[in-house]
C-alpha cells in the first residue's frame, strides 16, 4: 500500500511560480510511473507531466518549457516546478503513482493563477 499527500499549493499571479511535493509513505524507488495531473472546474481530470523510475519525462503540451518534474528517491519525493504559470493552469492537482498492478492517489492541492 502506498499513501500519497500533496502539498505546495495556492493563490498566485499569472507569471509566477510555484513548487508542489508528492511525498509517498513509501519508498518510490519501486514506483514504476509517478506523475501529476490536474482538474479543472467542470473538467476532465488530464495528465500534467509523468516520470519513470529511470528518470524519463512526459509532459503535456500545454505545459512544454513551464513545468519540470522530477523525483527524489532518497526523500520518497517527486516535485512538479511550475513557472510561467497562466490562468488556465488553475485546478486541483494530483499525484498518482503506478505500481504495478496498483495505481494510488493523492487527494489534491488546490492551484489558482490570476489573472
Amino acid at each position: 500500500q502506498v499513501q500519497l499527500v500533496e502539498s505546495g499549493g495556492g493563490l498566485v499571479q499569472a507569471g509566477g511560480s510555484l513548487r508542489l511535493s508528492c511525498v509517498a509513505s513509501g519508498s518510490i524507488f519501486s514506483i514504476n510511473v509517478m506523475a501529476w495531473y490536474r482538474q479543472a472546474p467542470g473538467k476532465q481530470r488530464e495528465l500534467v507531466a509523468r516520470i519513470t523510475s529511470s528518470g524519463s519525462t512526459n509532459y503535456a503540451d500545454s505545459v512544454k518549457g513551464r513545468f519540470t518534474i522530477s523525483r527524489d528517491n532518497t526523500k520518497n519525493t517527486v516535485y512538479l516546478q511550475m513557472n510561467s504559470l497562466k490562468p488556465e493552469d488553475t485546478g486541483v492537482y494530483y499525484c498518482n503513482g503506478l505500481k504495478i498492478p496498483n495505481l494510488y492517489w493523492g487527494q489534491g492541492t488546490q492551484v489558482t493563477i490570476s489573472s
